[in-house]
């Protein structure tokens, strides 16, 4: 039963729940705790079949959007013909829906992007299906590409404000001009590290504001008493996407060098994604079989576990040739906070997060020798173990807790008139 009282956020996901996105699920579950009360719209359904157990304690409600074109006209038309919606009887005797179905089609003649169209169907569908009675007052997406074009949509169907958060691919792979498009309409946007905050403040329209909150990680999920120290064989550990920006190749490389010095390691690295093929392939043309563990995906309990016992967490990020990169990857601070040193790249907002040579390690990305070069240092070199290890730690704790960041968004939203009931 829909709640009739209380003002609702709606968050538009472009899929929940997702094992790689617990920072969104950490996000709704903590301002739920402070009493903001949450509609869960996600533009399709989950792909993988397990998830992290926080998010069994998200109490939101969580409506699926039709994801395909097809669907889309189905659910509203009961058609997958593209003029169904003009046969539509509605069409003739609403006057409120004759004018967004209406927009609707003169957007599809203007530009005949059917994504663009799938996107103002799923916007009608939220209108028609979903605002009724939800008592949603606010909608903020996550992500600045296919979830944002869905919420203004939704918007200037519904005249309900909207407002997102821009992450990393979403920000760096679509033209400038969309997002300050996008910026211009919304009522404020959010974003995960000053890197990217000072690329959108660049482009926003003057007088829009851009606020960064970093996503943070849960620290009571993130403990360890390890000992800093390490022996040979050395256990080295890699949690990442299947993908260009996550720079594989740059890690895999780099320990070839290592194999090849007679340095005693195992490998293993946890992830999955589009390039799986490809980048188990790499490993196995280096002759890093034997040293090598691919994981698969795993739950966060089983990831913890593989933190334990690692001596060193490498990723070697990088900008894919689409533009497409990280902005600070969870699984860094993570590590930081497991007690295990970390050795990454100058990429993005990395450089926040690790102080080189003081709570980690960065290289240039794609210079495989210097990422040798440090993780044999981190290593072997116990001094710096010892001095680098609770360095790292006290930097998480400093600037990534997700209950202080979590705090500052609400305060964001409360700036907006989106807060908790009293």
């Amino acid at each position: 039963m829909k709640n009739t009282t209380q003002p609702v956020l709606a968050m538009i996901l472009k899929g929940y729940p997702r094992i790689s996105e617990t920072f969104i699920s950490n996000e709704i579950r903590l301002l739920e705790k402070r009493g903001v009360k949450i509609h869960i719209i996600s533009m399709r359904k989950p792909r993988e079949d397990f998830t992290h157990k926080s998010i069994s304690e998200i109490k939101a409600e969580v409506s699926y959007l039709p994801s395909t074109l097809e669907g889309c006209l189905e659910e509203l038309f009961g058609s997958s013909d593209h003029d169904a919606g003009l046969k539509d009887t509605r069409y003739k005797v609403d006057p409120d829906f004759t004018i967004r179905v209406d927009k609707i089609w003169d957007n599809f003649r203007k530009t005949g992007n059917e994504a663009s169209f799938k996107h103002m169907l799923q916007a009608e569908y939220i209108v028609e299906k979903i605002l009724p009675g939800s008592n949603i007052f606010h909608i903020h997406a996550h992500f600045a590409h296919s979830p944002t074009s869905v919420a203004r949509n939704t918007s200037r169907l519904s005249g309900i404000p909207f407002s997102f958060t821009a992450h990393a691919k979403d920000i760096y792979t679509q033209a400038p001009e969309k997002i300050t498009a996008k910026i211009s309409e919304a009522k404020f946007a959010v974003t995960c590290t000053g890197y990217n905050c000072k690329y959108l403040e660049e482009i926003a329209p003057k007088g829009k504001p851009i606020h960064k909150v970093y996503h943070g990680i849960d620290l009571r999920l993130f403990t360890s008493d390890k000992d800093y120290s390490s022996s040979a064989p050395y256990e080295i550990f890699t949690v990442a996407r299947f993908t260009p920006k996550k720079g594989l190749p740059t890690v895999f490389k780099a320990l070839k060098v290592l194999a090849d010095k007679g340095i005693d390691f195992s490998y293993k690295i946890v992830g999955d994604g589009d390039d799986r093929e490809s980048t188990l392939a790499m490993i196995e043309d280096l002759g890093l079989s034997k040293q090598c563990t691919w994981l698969g995906t795993k739950p966060h309990e089983e990831v913890l576990e593989l933190y334990r016992s690692a001596d060193l967490f490498a990723l070697g990020c990088e900008i894919a040739a689409n533009g497409d990169r990280d902005g600070i990857p969870n699984v860094l601070a993570e590590s930081m906070a497991m007690s295990v040193p970390v050795i990454a790249t100058t990429i993005s907002g990395i450089p926040e997060l690790i102080d080189n040579g003081i709570t980690g390690m960065l290289v240039e990305p794609g210079d495989y020798v210097a990422m040798a070069e440090a993780m044999e240092k981190i290593l072997t070199d116990q001094a710096l173990r010892h001095s680098m290890i609770p360095a790292a730690k006290q930097k998480v704790h400093d600037i990534f807790d997700n209950r202080y960041w979590i705090n500052i968004l609400a305060d964001v939203y409360e700036l907006y008139g989106i807060k908790a009931s009293d």
